[in-house]
């Protein structure tokens, strides 16, 4: 059965490592407070994003009209990609019939 001077010179050392490991935990903690920063940073503008979608698909459509009309022609090759599939339908459906 442990003494109680046992006891307490493994409490004392104890302490002495929880304080050793304190330190070592606050450097760390210096180490990643930028890192932790930005990431912090970043959840707010994910969280914003998600908050308000309609916000964030306007400024993504706003995006390829600013870059010389990329949209437009995203638009135009949307359109002849579905006039083309209603095109080969027609064709399938005649053959078919």
């Amino acid at each position: 059965m442990p003494t109680l001077n046992n006891v307490m010179l493994r409490r004392s050392e104890l302490v002495a490592r929880i304080a050793a490991q304190r330190e070592q935990v606050a450097e760390i903690g210096v180490r990643f407070k930028t890192p932790l920063a930005y990431a912090d940073k970043g959840l707010a503008v994910a969280r914003f994003l998600r908050a308000h979608p309609v916000l964030f698909a306007g400024a993504v459509a706003l995006l390829p009209i600013r870059r010389g009309g990329v949209l437009i022609g995203l638009v135009k090759g949307a359109w002849r990609a579905w006039k083309g599939y209603r095109y080969l339908g027609a064709v399938a459906a005649k053959r078919s019939s």
